[in-house]
């Protein structure tokens, strides 16, 4: 499969006329696996298995998160970057920074149906990776559901690697997966 052709894009905090549009962005995506978290143990300790499994059929992995409390929330917490295209919002990235461990923390990443599958949400972790780098943070790490193949995908084939789970993390009570990075200094 083909990435279609990139989108020249801007990026800007965002603005609470942004809101609407951001609340009203398709936040589901469509999946073909899932990750499947296995618990075990043993008289060793407890073994955890996580395996990529193939789906008999697509399905459509809803936002693990209320998507529509973002208008109530987007300036208490962290920080919310728009991405724009000919001046229009085709994504949003929520992030925020622990400074007690110099690391920054994407926990949303949203592109518009039309949008996908051209460079917007690479480039928007792009650029919360080029801030964290300019603040002297030394992690990056995204969150995201154990269904959400797509956004695994993306995470991995930017560097990101597996550094933990936690069981019944989202309100839906899906497994959230991490995946970090370390961030080069120059």
């Amino acid at each position: 499969m083909t990435t279609e052709k990139k989108i020249n894009l801007q990026f800007r905090a965002a603005l609470s006329t942004d809101m609407i549009r951001l609340v009203g962005m398709n936040h589901s995506c469509n999946s073909d696996y899932v990750w499947q978290l296995n618990l075990g143990k043993d008289a060793g300790g407890i073994n955890v298995t996580l395996r990529e499994v193939r789906l008999p059929r697509s399905i459509q992995v809803e936002y693990p998160r209320d998507y529509r409390s973002l208008a109530d929330v987007w300036k208490k917490e962290g920080h919310t970057l728009v991405a724009l295209s000919e001046g229009v919002p085709v994504g949003y990235i929520r992030f925020w920074e622990q400074t007690t461990s110099e690391s920054v923390w994407i926990t949303d990443l949203v592109s518009t149906t039309e949008a996908r599958r051209k460079g917007v949400a690479t480039s928007m972790i792009r650029y919360v990776e080029s801030w964290s780098l300019e603040r002297r943070n030394r992690q990056l790490f995204i969150e995201m559901s154990s269904k959400n193949h797509p956004a695994i995908s993306l995470a991995k084939k930017m560097g990101f690697e597996f550094s933990g789970y936690n069981d019944h993390y989202y309100a839906t009570q899906d497994v959230a997966l991490f995946f970090g990075k370390l961030l080069k200094q120059f």
